[in-house]
C-alpha cells in the first residue's frame, strides 16, 4: 500500500471510492461537487489517497479551515486491512503538525465507522442536527 497526497486530477478516482461505500452512502451525489473536491484539496486543507498496486482504494480529507475530517473512506473490496487506520494516521499527523486546535467529525450512530473512531481515542461529544454522533480529538499522540 502506498499513501500519497492527493491533487485536483485524482478527484475523480477519489468520488468513485466515496459512491462505492455501503455505510454512509452518499444517495445524492450532487450534493459533493467536484468544486467542492478542489476546494478541501487546495484551499481548506488536504487530501491523501491510499493506493494498492496503483489502483485508489481510500482516501481522506482535513479541513484545516472548519477544524474538522471532511472524507475517510475505504472502498468496500478493500476494508479490513489497515488502509482506514493508515490514512487516518497520515491525515492527523499533518493536521496536528499544523494547528493545536482540536479536530471534530460526525458519523452515523451503529457504524463500524463510530466503533473505528472510539477506538482510535476520539471522544464522542454530542449528536449533530441530523442525528450523527459527534467526535472530537484534542490533541494527536500518534497510533496506540
Amino acid at each position: 500500500m502506498r499513501i500519497r497526497q492527493a491533487h485536483i486530477d485524482d478527484i475523480p478516482r477519489l468520488s468513485e471510492i466515496r459512491l462505492a461505500v455501503r455505510e454512509n452512502p452518499l444517495n445524492n451525489p450532487a450534493l459533493v461537487t467536484y468544486a467542492d473536491y478542489v476546494d478541501y484539496l487546495t484551499r481548506r486543507g488536504r487530501g491523501w489517497l491510499a493506493e494498492v498496486e496503483g489502483q485508489a482504494v481510500g482516501f481522506a480529507i482535513a479541513d484545516l479551515q472548519g477544524h474538522s475530517i471532511w472524507a475517510l473512506f475505504v472502498h468496500p473490496g478493500y476494508d479490513h486491512r489497515g488502509i482506514g487506520r493508515a490514512l487516518h494516521d497520515t491525515m492527523l499527523r499533518w493536521y496536528f503538525s499544523q494547528t493545536t486546535e482540536p479536530v471534530w467529525l460526525s458519523t452515523a450512530p451503529g457504524t463500524r465507522a463510530e466503533g473505528f473512531y472510539r477506538h482510535a481515542g476520539w471522544q464522542e461529544t454530542g449528536r449533530t442536527k441530523s442525528g450523527e454522533v459527534r467526535f472530537e480529538l484534542a490533541e494527536w499522540p500518534g497510533p496506540a
